[in-house]
């Protein structure tokens, strides 16, 4: 397929800088990442060690100045990172995108210079995990319908709630909490709408812990999902991310990486497929033919590869334009992911139906495909979620 040729620059590839990351990620993935994958999943562990080398790549502050430890790479570099991370193991790209988008991406566009001077070089060496918590045990797309609160008192603030769903939550099976969280919570309320604001809160502070391990996990086991529980939880005023009131602005901005960074994944995912379903209908016979000769499985293959091609243009063009500090892509990273997400279930399923009961078993990677592309149609932002977004803008366009 075009992305595995490496040997010219195009949209995928734009400059030396990408071509060489991409050579670079995907070749520590042949050697680290794809080993190790399938016994990730089946234990349900999150591979922290692993993790941590990824930070000795630069790919853990990707998109942050040099000045604080990072690479100082734009948005298509986070983009094409992650689809060669989640051509392997979606699980472990899931976790590296709450780290690297969610949290230190997040911080870096958004925190004061004395917050990204003391938190992200140990965030983007790998010492520090990071995670962002919004979901609520009832609350998800509903941002403004969130009940964790954060009163200032003197010199501090007092948090207290419940997130659900977190990636990166719990970072060990001995229920160790995330190093840096990156919190939204109501400060209160203005116009008649909740205020929301931006905390960071450190691993030790006291009222920050884990509720629950999310155990049996469909897919993405190779990455820890947990509730996290703040119980009078005090936290300085200079944890405060900016002014009260500002994170739907930070929320909305960083959404956009985070959902481009999604589709990515599911870029992930169809290419795998897609390469997997070929070779083996290339091998299999039926009839004393290849399977490749006949008609039902040329649909599924050549169906997948117009789709995958498809997202993976608008995937890379909307990168491509993405400025990282002003955001303004909200349409289309909704686009990317909505596209993206349900192009990747579908190219696992054709897979697992092409390779017949050696699809089944996880053998062949596509099993555990399948079962990791179905979060991408749920998790950062559903797609309902993204259809009701496309329409609200361009009804305000017209």
């Amino acid at each position: 397929m075009s992305d595995v040729n490496l040997s010219e620059f195009d949209l995928f590839n734009p400059s030396e800088e990408h071509l060489m990351l991409r050579q670079m990620v995907k070749e520590f993935v042949d050697n680290e990442v794809e080993p190790q994958a399938l016994e990730y999943d089946r234990k349900e562990q999150f591979n922290l060690s692993l993790f941590r080398k990824l930070g000795e790549l630069g790919l853990l502050g990707i998109t942050v100045s040099d000045e604080y430890g990072g690479s100082g790479m734009d948005a298509l570099a986070a983009v094409i990172a992650h689809e060669e991370l989640s051509a392997s193991d979606p699980g472990f790209a899931l976790a590296y995108l709450a780290h690297a988008m969610l949290s230190v991406n997040n911080l870096a566009v958004n925190g004061s210079e004395d917050q990204k001077k003391k938190f992200l070089p140990k965030m983007c060496s790998g010492e520090w995990v990071g995670c962002m918590a919004m979901s609520e045990p009832h609350v998800g797309t509903d941002v403004l319908g969130m009940k964790t609160t954060a009163v200032k008192k003197e010199d501090h603030y007092v948090l207290n709630g419940q997130k659900m769903w977190i990636t990166n939550g719990v970072i060990d099976e001995q229920g160790t909490p995330a190093d840096v969280v990156l919190i939204y919570a109501i400060t209160g309320e203005k116009n008649g709408r909740p205020e929301v604001s931006t905390f960071i809160v450190e691993n030790g502070t006291e009222g920050y812990t884990v509720g629950q391990k999310i155990k049996d996990k469909t897919g993405m086991r190779g990455s820890n999902t947990a509730e996290l529980v703040f119980e009078n939880c005090k936290v300085p005023l200079g944890n405060l991310v900016g002014a009260e009131g500002d994170s739907m602005h930070h929320m909305m901005r960083n959404l956009e990486i985070e959902r481009l960074t999604l589709a990515a994944m599911s870029l992930g995912i169809g290419r795998r497929s897609l390469e997997v379903m070929n070779q083996y209908a290339k091998e299999r016979e039926a009839f004393g033919k290849s399977l490749s000769y006949f008609g039902q499985i040329q649909k599924y293959i050549g169906d997948s590869y117009a789709e995958y091609m498809a997202s993976k243009t608008y995937v890379y063009n909307t990168a491509r334009v993405l400025n990282l500090q002003k955001g303004g892509q909200r349409m289309d990273s909704d686009g990317t992911k909505l596209v993206a997400s349900t192009m990747g279930k579908n190219l696992a399923d054709r897979a697992m139906q092409v390779l017949g009961g050696y699809g089944y078993v996880g053998e062949y990677h596509v099993e555990r495909l399948w079962r990791d592309a179905k979060l991408l149609e749920i998790g950062g932002g559903t797609i309902e979620a993204h259809q009701k977004n496309i329409t609200r803008d361009l009804s305000r366009s017209l």
